[in-house]
């Protein structure tokens, strides 16, 4: 998996659950969760409260 990082937005080539950290603001994808030991806590500065990021839903609508 590829990330991409352009002015302060993560970009994602395959699709995953990304956490973003309610101090700092930093993302953090999953995979680097899981690779750190599975524990719940943001990479840059240490606080423990992540929210799950929902991705951009793109609705299209039929005009009649």
């Amino acid at each position: 998996m590829l990330f991409f990082v352009a002015k302060g937005v993560l970009f994602m080539e395959k699709s995953g659950i990304v956490y973003e950290c309610m101090r700092c603001g930093s993302r953090v994808p999953s995979e680097e969760l899981e690779l750190r030991g599975g524990e719940t806590k943001c990479i840059i500065c240490g606080y423990r409260i992540l929210k799950k990021v929902k991705p951009p839903v793109v609705k299209r609508v039929q005009s009649k």
